[in-house]
């Protein structure tokens, strides 16, 4: 039997796009959060939705929520500080979980601390659905697909048609400046190395850009953990960010700097007070404005000689409209599906690459033509 659908942080800019999303297919959630007279508007602005209090530093309030089989979404992040508690009531109670996180580090701790448990108490814990990292795994699946037992190297760049800076959350703000700071996992040679983000800078052939490629600096990405283990051919896998791709080489050589200054706790204090003014006022950008922007991700496999054996490129929705509705979409399987194993899953071990591939077609994440497995 189904349980309810959960949102918490449905206040906030994540959050209001995945109530929209919820609502547009039929879903009406309960509400959840601290700030109860924001809740109550929304509540009342979708028809008379149940909102509840609650908060994601208190674990107890969130176990209080929860019964097994329901469906916990969480928006509410940095997920390194409000996470792990939220997490951990999802896990006790035997529900279902959901994030928007995009903080790698924050899956490694799901996967190392509520892995065993999670599977012990029957939760299904599905972290960092949304922009992050859902398109790349899927690009790199059907790329790893296509280049068979060959492939050695994936390589996985995100990338954006249309200027995106101007359409920039206060929360992909300051994810990117903490960024600079943070190490980036890779899997090189078949073990997971951390490197200073930024440290590398590569080039993708990119179908529709300018130039025919785009370049891309080194970020953390969950395909670097989830990815070998569905192709265990895999022996090296990198993420690269190209949303600023004239600028790639120069952030490289900012991270550096940032790297050295920040190593010390009033060098890091420093930074952050010098780019505090970059950071901006809450909230994101309008439909309007995410109407100009649409998702390219491209996904290269290459062999053991380097030569490419495969390349695959997706393009979808703005990043932020297409997070909202791949939570909605990931929600609503994981509320419906009663063949999911327990445990930390990731997109393709809960779901499968062919109904995977079939969602996100849904939601109008697509393969290039020619460019596709």
């Amino acid at each position: 039997m189904s349980g309810r659908l959960v949102l918490l942080g449905a206040s906030g800019y994540t959050g209001t796009l995945v109530l929209d999303a919820l609502i547009r297919r039929g879903v009406r959630p309960v509400l959840a959060g601290r700030n109860t007279a924001a809740l109550s508007s929304l509540a009342r602005d979708h028809g008379g939705l149940e909102f509840t209090a609650a908060d994601a530093g208190d674990t107890g309030s969130i176990r209080r929520l929860l019964n097994p089989g329901d469906v916990l979404i969480t928006t509410v992040g940095p997920f390194e500080r409000f996470g792990l508690g939220v997490a951990e009531a999802a896990v006790q109670a035997g529900a279902r979980y959901i994030d928007t996180t995009g903080e790698v580090g924050f899956v490694r701790t799901l996967q190392e601390r509520f892995g065993r448990q999670a599977e012990e108490t029957g939760a299904v814990l599905l972290p960092a659905f949304g922009y992050d990292y859902v398109p790349g795994i899927l690009a790199g699946a059907l790329a790893a697909q296509q280049a068979g037992e060959a492939g050695r190297r994936l390589d996985v760049g995100y990338f954006t048609a249309g200027a995106l800076s101007p359409g920039l959350s206060q929360g992909t703000r300051t994810t990117m400046r903490d960024g600079l700071f943070l190490p980036a996992v890779r899997l090189r040679d078949g073990h997971l190395v951390e490197e200073r983000a930024a440290a590398d800078v590569h080039v993708f052939p990119v179908s529709g850009s300018r130039r025919g490629h785009k370049a891309g600096f080194l970020v953390p990405g969950t395909e670097v953990l989830f990815l070998p283990d569905a192709f265990p051919q895999l022996d090296s896998v990198s993420v690269y960010n190209g949303w600023f791709p004239s600028l790639s080489r120069a952030i490289s050589l900012a991270s550096a700097a940032s790297h050295a200054i920040g190593k010390s706790a009033r060098g890091r204090r420093l930074l952050e007070n010098l780019s505090a003014p970059l950071i901006g006022k809450p909230g994101g950008p309008d439909s309007a404005r995410r109407a100009k922007t649409r998702t390219q991700v491209v996904a290269a496999v290459t062999g053991r000689d380097g030569s490419l054996l495969s390349a695959v490129q997706l393009t979808g929705p703005n990043v932020y409209t297409l997070t909202g509705e791949l939570i909605a979409w990931g929600a609503e399987q994981l509320r419906d599906r009663q063949d999911l194993d327990p445990g930390v899953a990731s997109p393709l071990s809960a779901f499968g690459l062919e109904d995977l591939a079939s969602g996100c077609a849904g939601l109008g994440l697509v393969p290039v033509e020619g460019r596709r497995a």
